[in-house]
């Protein structure tokens, strides 16, 4: 299939210019219990220096979230929420040129991001929520939709699949078409399979095995994998911070198949690793 997508996507509140090919997020969580920088960007302004670093290293976007999503993750309130991110999303907004995404499955919190500058939806459940359907078209936003078997609380207990990669490429496939169906245009779609959500350590290496099969589709692909446990369990890294070789491994396969952006926190490294993976990938070319 193909959803016309082209190497620029445009809307009201922002661009992204997919021309040399894969584009870094960088993670910016605003919680004190994220699982790899939990409180270490709590504070407002150390948030706002830090998303304006990432931006200077190269972040084509910048993701903020206020509510962790971690394995057995608890649930914040929406106003809680709120408090967290609207400071830091205004301000952003207003020093640096680059799209600030939310990460929410909170309708409240989405509209408050939006309002407050944001300008792409990343949503761990795929719009289960009419709402946020409603809202994102609405709105005029770029959409993100990650594939979580269970919930944060209980995703990682007994992750069963009888074929990961297509269950959950076809969740992906239903859950963007149903955007659509929503006056989404599919060339706002990003599906995500998402690596360490409800999966064990060979579901995350047969989905990056198969990322192609994703890419394929015609919508454009958001892989998150950086510094995630099942890095740790392959390299004996138990710091989540010292997994950044592993992740740079996951960026290189991903920008080689043709995935559209990657969702780090070390984004200047991963910068470096992007740019010689897609040196690499273009050498025929030129």
């Amino acid at each position: 299939m193909t959803t016309g997508k082209g190497d620029i996507l445009q809307w009201p509140k922002g661009r992204l210019d997919f021309s040399s090919g894969c584009l870094v997020m960088g993670i910016l969580n605003v919680t004190p219990d994220s699982f790899s920088d939990g409180g270490q960007f709590f504070d407002p302004d150390t948030a706002v220096a830090h998303g304006l670093q990432m931006a200077g290293e190269g972040a084509a976007i910048l993701d903020v979230g206020g509510e962790s999503t971690r394995p057995g993750s608890e649930p914040v309130s929406a106003a809680e929420q709120i408090r967290r991110v609207v400071p830091v999303v205004e301000t952003l907004t207003q020093r640096s040129h680059v799209p600030i995404s939310i990460d929410t499955k909170n309708v409240q919190v989405a509209r408050a991001a939006f309002d407050a500058g944001a300008a792409i939806l990343n949503d761990v459940t795929a719009l289960v929520d009419d709402r946020m359907a409603e809202l994102v078209a609405a709105a005029e936003v770029p959409v993100v939709l990650m594939h979580m078997q269970g919930t944060p609380e209980t995703m990682q207990k007994e992750p069963h699949y009888s074929d990961v990669v297509g269950e959950v490429l076809a969740f992906l496939l239903d859950r963007a078409r149903r955007a659509e169906s929503f006056g989404i245009p599919a060339e706002r779609i990003f599906i995500d399979p998402g690596i360490g959500f409800g999966k064990t350590l060979k579901h995350n290496l047969l989905l990056l095995r198969h990322i192609d099969r994703f890419v394929a589709t015609g919508y454009r692909v958001l892989v998150g994998a950086s510094r995630k446990r099942f890095l740790g369990t392959l390299t004996g890294r138990d710091v989540a911070a010292q997994r950044i070789f592993g992740t740079a491994a996951t960026v290189a396969l991903c920008v080689a198949a043709g995935v559209s952006v990657v969702r780090v926190h070390d984004v200047a490294a991963m910068c470096d690793v992007v740019r010689v993976t897609q040196a690499v990938v273009k050498a025929d070319a030129g």
